[in-house]
């Protein structure tokens, strides 16, 4: 079926744009979910929704917040078929995103939050080559690290088709990364095993194949559409590589941990209910500024 937006005047397509990012913007302020934003991107018009992301990060940029990196999603197909989406995606990484050093994953700052464990790259050269390939993306890798990606909807109930998760920074939340970074000498992304267990509990279990068939490949995918795009990976950024097992909610109060052979733990634990709520009631006027993920 032809994209319906195709034939439409740039003037539409910026109005569509203008639209989306008021609706997501306003949803993250106010911290309330909105109504998708496909019926006015339409629901497969990719670079109309890339460029709402861009606009929403930019202004995010705009407000004092700093780029680390970018996240892969919907590389699993498990995670594919619980979201209702067909191909990868990628969004951008802020540093505020980062809360590996909390003692709690702050649940004020979500409206649906779901958890999945990745491998997270950190990269040590540029990867802005016009001959990207496996190799080149192996050796730009310093180290992989155990990751938690929280990722968090700004449309009600989930209702997403692919330009709602493109448009809303892939479905960007938080993360946190684990203690013990391995070199990729030391093991196979492909190779790797996961398990994630909440309050104890196993909820979510995978390996690294259930990642576009490996990490690395994933990896490449970003590296040359981000290239692509004009904004390609650089050194320094961690790349959260895609979920290696099915998403696992996490409500305030309940403790995660993943075990990934090869590269050890990460475990978050996420302020309850109480906490949140008395965040949410001692804050000011003055917190109002404050970026938010």
């Amino acid at each position: 079926m032809t994209d319906v937006w195709e034939p439409r005047a740039v003037a539409d397509r910026e109005a569509a744009v203008a639209e989306a990012v008021v609706r997501l913007t306003r949803a993250a302020r106010d911290r309330q979910p909105c109504a998708p934003v496909r019926d006015v991107l339409g629901a497969t018009d990719i670079s109309l929704a890339y460029a709402v992301q861009q606009r929403v990060v930019a202004d995010r940029i705009a407000a004092g917040a700093r780029v680390v990196g970018r996240k892969i999603g919907l590389t699993s197909e498990s995670v594919q078929r619980q979201v209702g989406v067909d191909r990868p995606d990628f969004g951008v990484l802020l540093a505020d995103m980062d809360v590996s050093a909390l003692p709690a994953v702050p649940s004020e700052r979500l409206l649906q939050p779901r958890v999945e464990a990745e491998i997270a790259f950190v990269l040590a050269a540029d990867l802005d080559d016009d001959d990207l390939d496996i190799e080149r993306v192996r050796s730009a890798v310093a180290y992989g690290v155990a990751a938690l990606e929280i990722v968090d909807s700004r449309v009600a109930d989930w209702d997403i088709a692919i330009t709602d998760t493109v448009a809303d920074n892939a479905s960007s939340g938080l993360f946190v990364l684990g203690g013990e970074r391995v070199e990729l000498k030391a093991f196979e992304p492909r190779d790797v095993t996961m398990r994630l267990y909440a309050d104890g509990e196993l909820a979510s279990e995978g390996n690294g194949t259930a990642c576009l068939g490996d990490p690395l490949a994933a990896l490449l995918w970003l590296a040359r559409t981000a290239r692509e795009f004009g904004d390609p990976l650089r050194a320094g950024q961690v790349v959260l590589s895609g979920a290696l097992g099915p998403l696992v909610p996490t409500p305030p109060g309940v403790t995660v941990r993943a075990e990934m052979s090869g590269l050890g733990t990460v475990t978050a634990t996420f302020s309850d209910a109480v906490e949140s709520a008395n965040s949410s009631d001692s804050s000011d006027s003055s917190d109002s500024s404050k970026e938010q993920g």
